[in-house]
């Protein structure tokens, strides 16, 4: 994730305040004018190394369109009509295919012929220079005017040139997320005495050791990325800080291995945001915690903090979010802890097993949480009561947190608000509300409860179910299920009986479904256009019919399994039609006839269970014509005749089952 991405606050003000400066002097030129001839043929040279540009960003650029100022993505001087600004950065989110909206082609020098430009932005393209592949544009040293450097997410490689260090006037300078950078000299850091935000995440300093004391001479800098930058130790003695007015911190990733306390930046109070997750840090979390009174963002997840979590951890009045996941915290965390913590919105905890949350049954808290993570920490028996309060929840996680006990009658108007709740493993009991279609959620987690009754309209957002190993009776759902979105539905190991609703034919975006056992029976609905189905388990019920017709469509089917069943009739020929399956699961059914020749083109299937059925006839030959099995079992059968030498070829098969055939022959 893009440093911007976690903490826009401080990045906003310093782009903003440049944007705001930049835009107040230098706003576009009217539209009867034109920009300067120089630099538009060098713009257009630019665009001519551009081999792909799949979301037409550069539509614009184009020698019948005289005014550059007006192209997409520049920004000219309203006086002079220089190119100030290059705005070419891939804002793709987080779900967006990265190919599907990235520049692709060379970063063209022709751009040496813009000297006025003080704002380059090329990130999450994918440019890089003639020559060495994957070279750092090491002519982009010379545009001296440059204010804000951004090459982030660009397949760079290679050393991180230290001419960078003649662009003195730079404020904003990021190299972070290339491909494989590296640096053994920082020091050209020293000649850029503006330098307000600096991001070099997942550049290799491993061979620099003196890094603190040459970030520390940056005496504006206000934001440092150093994330998985392969560094080792933070222990550097620094006699005087300069740099006190770092406001954001990020040294997530890297290995230091250290007790807190010892580490330089452990004195840096005016901090808004400090990320030390995946560090090893060891030790406890000092009491002197208290002085950062400016934290907005606390995260020390994935480490090794060994005891109690301080008292003094109250003090954090600014705090909004703290993320300690992933340690070995131990103790209580009571009413006195969370007191002073009136700001927060975001805590995650989980996976600490031995934290326990102990708080009054009449307690309110002095924040409300828009994300709460608790999962296997230790919130039971009883259901906390305390998140009551917590009426702007989003997202909930109190899994495996020990709580035996009933949903209690709020939560559901609680958290109505709430996108995901997941409440798995727990031993709680209760029935869902009858107006669950009201909600806003997009995920439930009740897996491994002791959920009753029968399952409602869902809401209307719902992409993901699970209401495993519980003990639903049966869904409310003959006409609509009310989630159209759903792709993902597992309600196996309950006490569903009956038929299976028509109305299950609605989720045409289903992928995943497993009904596994239950009681279901008769035939499976005959659903048309429901095709994207990829893991389809109907395990251990008592349905009948023929296998669903409907899954012919499915061509991205992974997983069948409709073993110990009633399923008969003869195995369809459209079953070799599935070229990504990998297994199908067919045993303790009453299926006959011949297999159908052409299973031979699945040729990613691993397994193959046909046990326990009823088909005959001789043991076909195409048996060693499965690359790629690792298991068959056809045992309890009617098979005749020998088995084929060509079984030999099954180099990867490690379980063969013939078992209760008439097949004679010895496996090669």
């Amino acid at each position: 994730m893009h440093p911007a991405a976690k903490f826009p606050l401080l990045f906003l003000l310093l782009v903003g305040a440049t944007a705001t400066t930049s835009m107040a002097n230098h706003a576009p030129a009217p539209a009867t004018r034109s920009c300067v001839p120089r630099e538009r043929e060098a713009l257009l040279a630019f665009r001519r190394g551009i081999t792909g540009d799949p979301a037409g960003r550069l539509a614009s650029w184009r020698r019948g369109n005289h005014d550059c100022c007006s192209w997409s993505g520049v920004r000219c001087s309203n006086l002079t009509g220089h190119v100030l600004e290059l705005h070419l950065q891939n804002n793709f989110s987080l779900y967006d295919v990265f190919e599907a909206t990235a520049l692709v082609g060379h970063i063209s020098t022709s751009l040496l012929a813009l000297e006025h430009l003080e704002h380059l932005d090329l990130s999450n393209n994918y440019l890089v220079v003639v020559g060495p592949a994957g070279q750092f544009p090491g002519f982009i040293s010379s545009l001296r005017n440059l204010i804000y450097l951004n090459f982030s997410g660009m397949p760079l490689t290679g050393m991180v040139p230290p001419q960078l260090g003649n662009l003195t006037k730079l404020q904003y300078l990021d190299l972070s997320d290339g491909i494989d950078m590296y640096s053994t000299d920082i020091q050209w850091l020293t000649h850029l005495p503006s330098l307000r935000y600096l991001s070099l995440s997942n550049v290799n300093l491993s061979r620099i050791s003196d890094w603190p004391h040459v970030m520390n001479m940056n005496v504006n800098l206000r934001a440092l990325y150093l994330c998985d930058c392969f560094l080792t130790s933070a222990i550097q003695s620094i006699v005087q800080l300069n740099f006190t007015r770092l406001e954001e911190l990020d040294l997530s990733q890297n290995n230091f291995h250290q007790p807190l306390a010892y580490c330089w930046f452990w004195n840096l109070t005016s901090l808004k945001y400090l990320d030390l997750s995946g560090n090893n840090i060891v030790g406890s979390l000092p009491a002197a915690v208290s002085k950062f009174t400016s934290l907005d963002t606390l995260d020390l997840s994935e480490n090794q903090f060994f005891g109690c979590i301080p008292y003094e951890i109250s003090m954090l009045t600014s705090l909004t979010r703290i993320n300690l996941r992933v340690n070995n915290l131990t103790g209580e965390i009571t009413e006195k802890h969370l007191a002073g913590l009136k700001s927060l919105k975001t805590i995650d905890l989980s996976s600490n097993q031995y934290l326990k949350i102990v708080v009054g049954p009449e307690w309110q808290p002095p924040f409300r949480l828009e994300v709460a993570i608790f999962g296997s920490c230790q919130l039971g028996p009883m259901f906390p009561s305390w998140l009551q309060w917590m009426v702007d929840i989003k997202e909930l996680d109190i899994s495996s947190t020990g709580i035996t006990d009933q949903l209690p009658h709020w939560f559901w108007t609680t958290f109505s608000k709430a996108t995901d709740l997941v409440i798995s493993s727990n031993n709680i009991s209760g029935s869902l509300p009858a107006n669950m279609e009201t909600m806003s959620l997009e995920r439930l987690y009740l897996g491994y409860n002791q959920i009753t009754g029968v399952i409602p309209i869902l809401p209307p957002n719902l992409t993901y179910l699970e209401i495993q190993n519980n003990m639903v009776s049966g869904i409310v759902a003959s006409k609509t299920f009310g989630a159209p979105n759903l792709g993902y539905m597992d309600l196996s190991s309950n006490n569903i009986k009956g038929p299976i609703a028509g109305s299950i034919c609605e989720l045409q975006y289903l992928t995943y479904l497993n009904l596994a056992n239950n009681h279901l029976e008769g035939e499976f609905p005959h659903c048309i256009g429901m095709t994207e189905v990829q893991h389809f388990i109907l395990k251990n019920n008592s349905l009948s019919g023929k296998v669903p017709s409907f899954l012919k469509g499915c061509k991205q089917l992974l997983y069948l399994d409709l073993s110990q069943n009633k399923f008969h009739g003869r195995l369809p020929s459209w079953i070799g039609d599935f070229p990504a399956v990998q297994s199908l699961i067919l045993n303790n059914n009453v299926l006959s006839g011949h297999i159908p020749t052409n299973i031979t083109n699945l040729t990613n299937l691993w397994d193959l269970d046909l046990s326990q059925n009823k088909f005959h006839g001789r043991l076909p030959s195409w048996i060693g014509d499965l690359p790629e099995v690792r298991r068959i079992s056809l045992n309890n059968n009617s098979f005749s005749g020998h088995i084929p030498i060509n079984i030999a070829n099954l180099t990867k098969l490690t379980q063969l089952n013939l078992a209760n055939n008439n097949i004679s022959g010895i496996l090669p």
